[in-house]
């Protein structure tokens, strides 16, 4: 939105002076001339002047998101030193950038510069605002906007900004610029783009004046042409292949029986599979033997306990706002809509649309814990669109196209009364993310219209937001990393992938159990996790199966389950595993460590997976894992009561934790061992034992 100030009134030698500097200049447009430069030396940056409090008394707004205020701190504030348009270059703002006088960000402008001159003739011609019909940018374009690039080679972008007149100008030395994969290739202040050593695909953000253009680069690997003559099993293969090819990148072969049997078991369930089931698993010789595994772990009710607890964490099912009772019903509500298999259209709308007592009504308990329409509608966007609108509520957002406009828009679907632009003080109708804002609110629960427009067939983020969650879940990353921030600067590693899976899942009415079972039978899911000499830098395409640490949850629960002694929970009765846990508040200090999630936000990222000392420590040393693995009742006591046979009892201590038979030097080792404390039979039992729970290949999803 344009804007008009009153230019400020100057004496009458001011005003001579003012046109003696600027006969020879065009008209100098603030928001269009001015803010520009002080974007691409990072002015207005949340590290310099436009963070919440300014830097050194001056406060600018981040990304020059709010122009009138930004006049006002130049031309207003600091006792009018800052702009003199009587002596132009004895202005603060031209002395400090240009490092004259003491400036905490160094010298940014030298007297001279084409942007300095752009200033001091902005100051020198009376710090006009410009004319309220200017043209303003609408659009930005990259050129190139795509480009085939070897490895440690360069390109040089160029932006072009497009205006309301049609006109466009090369904007590219006032653009800011951010790579989303820093290893394939980074960029600089100047738009040069650098590749690196590792093949892949990156998109490189230009942003200007609250608009943003993308170049995307594709990296190769270098070398002869990669072969691949694996079998595709379905459309996911075909469209993985297609990126591999481009990348000139071969997958890794199909996994083995074991591999395919933990992973599914972890990810489908958050348990693994009994020493039993793995042998019968193994030994069976039916071609459709992975399908039936697939299809009886999605009828456990260990899945819904698994998936439930995730869409708790995102749904924030919150005992402290809500108390014990309501936020049980809360959970019982998710869980029960999983374990029926409710298409997920329908589970977004009764959520958004919920009403009723919430002591009778689950999903109204929604709006117990998140209360303020803005954190509603920023937590609806995050969690079924996978778009992050919150920092939208104060500024243009620095990466995307959202505007205050559109956060309040949103938040208008959940507001009781009128909602206002906060800076234009004009009013904002409901509208959803990506549409024109309507002449009034509609009539009656607001909440109605936005669930149905959410679940539309021409809906641009809920299918493909659902699709990448479910893929993230399965493969350890999601086709869009992070999953729920999905914006055009951050494109999908692989756009026709996740517009295939979009459309299966409106195709199967939102059937979320059908799109996990396509996935599970795609090849790109059944992939060893053991790199070949092509693929062994690729994180992003899904060329191998990656390493990933289970949820704190999962892991506690595969720690009791193979030490065969289960986990107690104090105030939870009745719950046996760590996943069937509803409270995330419920005391466990190993869960706490691993990461469990304190239920906040709706942000994926509050679960955190990152390793630390402390959680080594606490494998290796614990009291309590040291109590369940010297259990009467636990595992090894069992196996070495029934088991006199050296090589058995190794093949059940696999089996049991890793969910495959030894190789032959493993069983080698182990007897050795075992013979060597013959005498303690079952202490050296132990030290096995616990030797692979502390292995790589237990602790890890592969």
């Amino acid at each position: 939105m344009r804007f008009i100030l009153p230019i400020i009134l100057l004496t009458a030698p001011c005003l001579a002076r003012a046109a003696d500097d600027r006969t020879s200049d065009p008209a100098i447009h603030f928001e269009n001339d001015v803010l520009p430069v002080l974007g691409r030396y990072g002015c207005n940056t949340s590290g310099c002047h436009g963070k919440a409090e300014g830097q050194g008394g001056f406060k600018l707004s981040v990304f020059a998101s709010d122009p009138e205020a930004d006049f006002a701190a130049l031309t207003k504030e600091g006792r009018g030193r800052r702009v003199l348009p009587t002596s132009p270059d004895e202005s603060l703002l031209l002395r400090k950038a240009s490092g004259r006088v003491a400036h905490g960000g160094g010298t940014k402008l030298p007297a001279g510069n084409g942007d300095y001159r752009v200033l001091r003739a902005w100051i020198a011609a009376g710090t006009p605002v410009g004319s309220p019909d200017a043209p303003r940018v609408v659009a930005l374009r990259v050129e190139p906007a795509e480009r085939v690039l070897g490895q440690k080679a360069e390109q040089q972008l160029k932006v072009l900004a497009k205006y309301t007149d049609g006109n466009e100008k090369d904007v590219t030395r006032h653009c800011r610029f951010q790579s989303n994969t820093e290893a394939v290739a980074s960029v600089g202040a100047g738009g040069a783009v650098g590749t690196h050593d590792v093949p892949g695909e990156a998109a490189v953000m230009a942003a200007y004046l609250g608009e943003v253009g993308l170049f995307r680069v594709v990296v190769p690997r270098p070398g002869q042409p990669a072969q691949n003559t694996l079998p595709q099993f379905n459309l996911i293969d075909k469209l993985v292949d297609a990126k591999l090819a481009k990348l000139n990148v071969a997958p890794s072969d199909v996994c083995t029986d074991a591999d395919f049997l933990r992973r599914t078991f972890l990810d489908l369930t958050g348990t693994l599979p009994t020493a039993a089931e793995a042998r019968n698993f193994l030994a069976d010789r039916a071609k459709d033997k992975r399908a039936k595994l697939v299809e009886s772990l999605l009828d456990r009710p260990e899945f819904a306990d698994l998936w439930a607890l995730r869409w708790a964490d995102l749904l924030r099912v919150d005992r402290e706002p809500l108390g014990h009772q309501r936020a049980h019903l809360y959970y019982k509500w998710i869980r029960g809509s999983i374990a029926a298999n409710k298409p997920f259209d329908q589970f977004a709308r009764e959520l958004v649309a919920a009403e009723g007592p919430v002591n009778e009504v689950g999903p109204a308990n929604f709006f117990k814990v998140v209360t303020k329409p803005g954190e509603i509608a920023g937590t609806i966007s995050q969690v079924f669109l996978g778009v992050r609108i919150a920092c939208a509520e104060c500024h243009h957002h620095p990466f995307d196209r959202w505007k205050q406009s559109d956060y309040y828009g949103m938040s208008a679907f959940f507001s009781a009364g009128p909602t206002t632009h906060p800076r234009t003080q004009k009013p904002v109708f409901a509208h959803a993310l990506g549409t024109d804002m309507p002449a009034a609110d509609p009539v009656g629960d607001r909440r109605v219209p936005l669930a149905e427009w959410m679940t539309k067939p021409d809906n641009a983020f809920f299918a493909r937001n659902l699709a990448n969650r479910v893929w993230a879940w399965m493969f350890g990353r999601g086709l869009v990393e992070p999953v729920d921030d999905v914006r055009a600067t951050n494109p999908p590693s692989n756009p026709e992938l996740l517009d295939a899976l979009a459309k299966y899942l409106f195709e199967n009415k939102f059937d979320v159990r059908k799109l996990i079972r396509f996935i599970a039978a795609s090849r790109a899911y059944q992939t060893s996790a053991a790199p070949n000499a092509t693929n062994e830098k690729d994180e992003r395409n899904f060329s191998r199966s990656y390493f990933r640490r289970p949820e704190a949850e999962v892991l506690l629960d595969m720690i009791a389950q193979s030490l065969g002694v289960p986990e107690k929970f104090t105030g939870s009765p009745g719950v046996t595993r760590a996943a069937q846990l509803w409270d995330s508040k419920a005391r466990s200090d190993f869960l706490k460590l691993f990461g469990r999630p304190n239920r906040v936000t709706a942000c994926e990222c509050e679960r955190t997976r990152e390793p630390s000392v402390s959680q080594v420590l606490n494998l290796l040393n614990s009291t309590e894992i040291q109590a369940k693995l010297t259990h009467e009742a636990g595992t090894v006591a069992r196996l070495v009561r029934a088991q006199k046979d050296d090589v058995k009892l190794i093949e059940e201590l696999y089996l049991t934790f890793y969910s495959r038979v030894p190789a032959a030097d493993e069983t080698a080792t182990g007897v050795k061992h075992l013979k060597k404390y013959a005498n303690n039979r079952r202490a050296a039992t132990e030290d096995l034992a616990w030797a692979l729970m502390n292995s790589t290949e237990f602790l890890f999803n592969h």
